[in-house]
């Protein structure tokens, strides 16, 4: 199909992107798991899993973006649409980590540890944080980590109220600051699994707090690559006050990020020390 649509209904071109994305993503799951039943070529098949998922994005929301600038396919109802979609997928978001708050909140609050070495259904009441495990200092790294993720919150703001006004200068300054700052927070989470005390492997605490803080550290990665790609955007000029859906999408998924790690530091780092 090619023109101006002219009626106010979501009717997408045929494309082959979901169905590509889909068996990249396979690619990479199965990958994942040949690595961890160290497998050979595990790590390769994660590698090309990885990459064809990000060449399948590519190519994908650049479709989408041409969907919306050329083909004048994002009516004001396909917008509402597509806002009330982003926020149904936020809500689901948050049920996802309402999962691991309840795993580690549950553990926290009925602690129970193995009294028999050898019987592994002997369990007595335990303590929290579990014995031999030595939780980080809320107020050192996960600290500053805080203040980056509320630091990038107020530049991604800047960055949309100055689109707003047609300030384009400053819309690719706060996305770049914004970015750098969804960079520098990844680099220290690393640096914070590399000096930590416990491994995945050391019961309820090691566990909840990995799964919990890890995949929050997946979204930052996420949220990053998708302000990325609004920054390449800005800068090639197709960010415009009429089209700009993609960014607003990115700064509610950003605001989301900044207010889980708010509920983070507060329940898993501050709660534990």
């Amino acid at each position: 199909m090619s023109g101006h649509q002219t009626h106010p209904y979501h009717l997408v071109n045929p494309s082959p992107w979901p169905l590509l994305t889909s068996f990249a993503i396979l690619t990479f799951v199965l990958g994942g798991a040949m690595a961890l039943h160290k497998m050979q070529l595990g790590l390769l098949v994660v590698l090309a899993g990885f990459i064809a998922i990000s060449v399948c994005c590519f190519y994908w929301w650049r479709d989408v973006i041409r969907e919306g600038l050329h083909d004048h396919a994002h009516t004001s109802p396909v917008r509402h649409g597509l806002r009330l979609g982003m926020a149904l997928f936020i809500l689901s978001e948050v049920m996802f980590f309402f999962a691991f708050f309840w795993a580690y909140f549950g553990a926290a609050f009925f602690p129970h540890a193995p009294v028999s070495p050898d019987d592994v259904w002997a369990i007595g009441e335990g303590v929290w944080p579990p014995v031999g495990i030595i939780p980080f200092d809320p107020f050192d790294l996960p600290f500053m980590n805080t203040l980056i993720l509320l630091l990038s919150g107020t530049t991604v703001t800047w960055a949309h109220a100055a689109l707003l006004e047609g300030n384009k200068k400053d819309v690719i300054n706060g996305l770049a600051i914004t970015v750098g700052l969804g960079v520098f927070f990844s680099i220290c989470q690393a640096y914070e699994y590399s000096h930590a005390a416990f491994g995945l492997k050391d019961g309820k605490y090691a566990a909840t707090f990995y799964l919990a803080t890890g995949f929050h550290g997946l979204h930052v990665m996420i949220g990053t690559a998708f302000l990325a790609v609004c920054l390449i955007r800005a800068i090639r000029g197709t960010l415009t006050l009429e089209g700009h859906l993609g960014f607003e999408f990115a700064a509610w998924y950003w605001h989301f990020v900044d207010v889980v790690w708010l509920f983070l530091f507060v329940g898993i780092y501050w709660f534990t020390s």
